[in-house]
């Protein structure tokens, strides 16, 4: 059975780091993409980052390009997402999807399996 297992989420000040972490169970990381999505209080699901299926293409949204940064570990079946000089409009749950796809996606329908979720707070 896949499962997706989020972790990392905090609470944090504007300009601090925070890695999250996207376990990863009956899928290899090699057999598809896995995305990175947040979603706030009152707006919809944003797709923020995605690594492909080989590993060697990723995909970052405007509002995070240049400061969040996608990774995996094939050995630990792992994904991450380390996130730089975050700011207030960070705040949201944040959820790893995967889809037996090889290309990126931003796109929420793109994905067939979703963890359930971690919070970050970036608050002074």
């Amino acid at each position: 059975q896949l499962q997706l297992v989020e972790s990392g989420g905090d609470l944090v000040q504007p300009g601090e780091s925070l890695k999250l972490s996207c376990a990863v169970s009956g899928f290899t990381l090699n057999s598809g993409r896995i995305g990175w999505f947040r979603q706030a209080p009152g707006k919809e699901r944003e797709g923020i980052s995605c690594i492909s299926q080989s590993g060697g293409r990723s995909y970052y949204a405007d509002s995070v390009k240049g400061r969040f940064t996608i990774s995996r570990d094939n050995a630990k079946n792992t994904v991450y997402l380390q996130m730089d000089s975050l700011k207030p409009e960070d705040t949201a749950v944040y959820y790893c999807a995967a889809a037996r796809r090889p290309l990126c996606s931003s796109s929420f329908n793109a994905y067939d399996y979703w963890g359930q979720g971690t919070q970050v707070t970036v608050s002074s």
